[in-house]
């Protein structure tokens, strides 16, 4: 007999025919629900761009600041290290109060220190404001996925969570793009990819602005207006509900960071130093390296798109398992070549795959949050798993430094190099497997009304209750908008909680 965890890696056939075709639901999203789509979407595009002008400029600030590759890959991790904060402050702030002033003040946090990481002129310096900048990083995402999500309509929500995830890969390829055209251009060559970037994050500062506040908020307030809740109050009871919510779901917390650890390290392992990677051990021309990031990054957009759509019919956890056994397939293309060609439909492939499993997972740990704190959870989930795997650039730098290969280089002569090449297929090899295992026995929710949920300053909130049913009574969600964590399991759900 087939074991129940693999039995229901699908949804339930009347699961998946719930609700309208897709198109019919696309038809019906208004234009406020597109903007907070993109607007979300924007921010989220905006963190990459700003994340990864680093990576980008790596060969440059060594020049500036007089540092080896392993120092300077030290910014990426106290960036990474510091972004759980963000998470946990942004996150409790929108939970608490509202989707729309949160965000707004994330992004133009982060477009000030970004503008200030161009004019930093020493390397403790430049440290210190990364530092600063992974706290105000670390709440975008929570924020940008709650924003773009909780307002659609729940048959759209597998593709809108791929679209939504790939604006990482537009950022890359964005940063990539500004980097190619115009730091070559300018006299303060990587200042001037730093300031592009603290642009671009205030204008969506302003787009947001532009939007009213998330519709699900709105109601969630007018009720509570209705029902006379004070402001210290409202505060009382999201402090106890977030309580309720811990003791409940502490099962479910372990899990997800657990599953996110996993996913940073594929993302982050596969990109951070990935042009660093191709001017190093392939001997690549910086140009040519930003070249075949674009082409990755495109790889990226279209796996994460795909795998979106496909998990809205076959699962959110199959569709990841799907896309991380073809990053396993991609390995050798990715690191054994030496030809530019090679090199580039390697990283298309291995970006297709990675970003293609992560565009499952907005929608997925939305599904499986607890659904008033679907700002919070998410987002402190994402941010841990990315403390833990913050050093994988460092690991990889610091592994290549004590592994080297021959290489030929563009004279026809033996070169030795740092291995970089096997570095990195040996953690993304081992990271991949992680993740298949931690997926598999996972929870998954799918189809979850999450928007039918209480916000967190509504008495049950903690304990998973919806918005009052036709009689008045309060009830619980558990039957569609959450994972089974500390109850009997409803027959009709079907995926068990992680032992």
């Amino acid at each position: 007999m087939t074991p129940a965890f693999i039995r229901n890696l699908v949804p339930r056939r009347e699961k998946r025919a719930e609700g309208r075709p897709l198109l019919e639901a696309l038809a019906s999203i208004t234009w406020v629900q597109w903007g907070h789509f993109w607007s979300g979407w924007l921010a989220w595009t905006c963190d990459a761009i700003d994340f990864f002008s680093v990576s980008l400029s790596v060969t440059r600030l060594q020049d500036q600041f007089h540092r080896s590759t392993h120092d300077i890959t030290t910014a990426i991790t106290l960036t990474l290290l510091f972004r759980s904060v963000g998470a946990v402050v942004f996150g409790i702030i929108s939970d608490r109060f509202g989707r729309k002033w949160p965000l707004i003040a994330n992004l133009l946090m982060v477009a000030v220190l970004e503008l200030g990481s161009g004019f930093v002129e020493t390397f403790p310096a430049f440290l210190a404001v990364r530092s600063l900048f992974g706290i105000a990083m670390g709440g975008i995402w929570g924020l940008a996925a709650s924003t773009s999500l909780e307002n659609l309509p729940f048959e759209v929500r597998g593709l809108a969570s791929g679209v939504l995830q790939q604006g990482y890969a537009v950022g890359y390829l964005l940063a990539a793009v500004i980097n190619l055209t115009l730091v070559p251009e300018t006299a303060e060559t990587w200042r001037s990819l730093f300031w592009t970037a603290s642009g671009i994050s205030a204008f969506a500062a302003f787009i947001r602005f532009l939007l009213p506040e998330s519709e699900v908020f709105l109601r969630a307030k007018a009720a509570e207006r209705e029902r006379g809740g004070s402001t210290t109050k409202k505060t009382k009871i999201f402090l106890h509900e977030t309580g309720q919510m811990l003791r409940r779901h502490w099962l479910l917390c372990i899990y997800a960071v657990l599953l996110m650890t996993g996913f940073n390290f594929l993302s982050h392992g596969s990109q951070d130093i990935y042009p660093t990677y191709l001017t190093n051990a392939k001997l690549f021309t910086d140009h040519d390296a930003t070249i075949a990031t674009i082409i990755g990054n495109c790889g990226a957009i279209a796996g994460g798109a795909i795998a979106g759509f496909l998990s809205q019919y076959i699962g959110r956890r199959l569709t990841i398992i799907i896309f991380v056994l073809l990053i396993g397939v991609f390995i050798p293309l990715w690191i054994l070549p030496s030809s530019f060609s090679a090199l580039a439909a390697g990283a298309f492939c291995i970006q297709f795959g990675v970003q293609g499993a992560w565009g499952v997972i907005p929608i997925q740990l939305a599904e499986i949050s607890p659904p008033a704190f679907r700002a919070t959870f998410p987002g402190v989930a994402y941010q841990l798993g990315n403390m833990v795997s913050s050093a994988s650039a460092q690991i990889e730098a610091t592994g290549a430094a004590n592994l080297h290969t021959t290489v030929i280089d563009r004279d026809g002569k033996p070169k030795i190099v740092s291995d970089y090449a096997t570095v990195q297929g040996i953690l993304i090899g081992v990271v991949a497997a992680f993740v298949l295992i931690v997926t598999i026995f996972g929870p998954e929710n799918y189809g979850s009304h999450f928007e039918k949920s209480k916000a967190a300053f509504e008495q049950g909130a903690g304990n998973d209750e919806i918005v009052e049913g036709e009689d008045g009574t309060p009830r619980d969600s558990s039957a569609g908008s959450r994972p089974t964590s500390v109850r009997i399991v409803d027959e009709k759900r079907g995926t068990p909680e992680p032992v």
